[in-house]
Parts: C-alpha cells; sequence; structure tokens
C-alpha cells in the first residue's frame, strides 16, 4: 500500500475543503493558476474547420491567439456573438459551434489580428 506522501500528499482538509496537488494551498488561494504562462504561439490566428469526434458535427477551431485566458474568453464571448453560435474556450484555443471560419476570419482581421485558415 502506497503512503498519503507517495499519493500527491493532502487532497482534502476539514478546514480548509480541497487542496492543489501542486502548491498545496486550499483551491481557492492556489497560487498554481496564477504561474500559468501565456500559450506560446506565433501570434498568427489559425481558423480550422473540425468535425473529427464531433459526432459529424463541425466545429470552427481559433489556435495560436497569444492572449490570457480572460482575453481569449472575451474574445470568444465576441466571436459566439458575431456568428450567432455557441462555443467555448479549451486549452488555449476557441471552438465555436457550426461552420464559420469565413466570418471568423473576417472578424478576427477586422479586430486586428493576422489570420489563416489552416486545415482543408
Amino acid at each position: 500500500m502506497k503512503s498519503l506522501r507517495e499519493l500527491g500528499g493532502l487532497v482534502y482538509s476539514t478546514d480548509s475543503g480541497r487542496m492543489c496537488p501542486g502548491c498545496r494551498q486550499p483551491v481557492a488561494q492556489c497560487q498554481c493558476a496564477q504561474l500559468k504562462a501565456v500559450p506560446a504561439g506565433d501570434g498568427i490566428a489559425r481558423v480550422q474547420r473540425e468535425t473529427k469526434g464531433r459526432g459529424g458535427k463541425a466545429v470552427t477551431v481559433v489556435r495560436g491567439l497569444a492572449l490570457d485566458a480572460e482575453a481569449l474568453t472575451a474574445l470568444a464571448k465576441r466571436l459566439k456573438a458575431a456568428c450567432g453560435s455557441g462555443g467555448t474556450v479549451k486549452d488555449g484555443q476557441i471552438e465555436v459551434q457550426g461552420d464559420h471560419a469565413d466570418k471568423i476570419v473576417a472578424f478576427l482581421q477586422a479586430e486586428g489580428f493576422k489570420v489563416k485558415r489552416s486545415g482543408g
């Protein structure tokens, strides 16, 4: 049987609830989230239509934006409103439901980003 230290240490405390395994602080006071760097990118937004792993449904994905999490979320909200569609931000990329690549390219160019179509 593994010891508590081998399992990664304390995961829950009755005083403060869940504990972060990285910095061993309560989740509400976690230092790890603040240390995450902006994803490395070359500053060129790549817009691609994907259907793989989505049950045949088309999703437009925007990758390569060197923005922090808050700015990326705000941009995703404006993109979804411009396309009249839903979407999300996952792993530093924006996913918009549906095939809206042309609208997104035009929108991002108007916002001042360098944009390339990628994929097919």
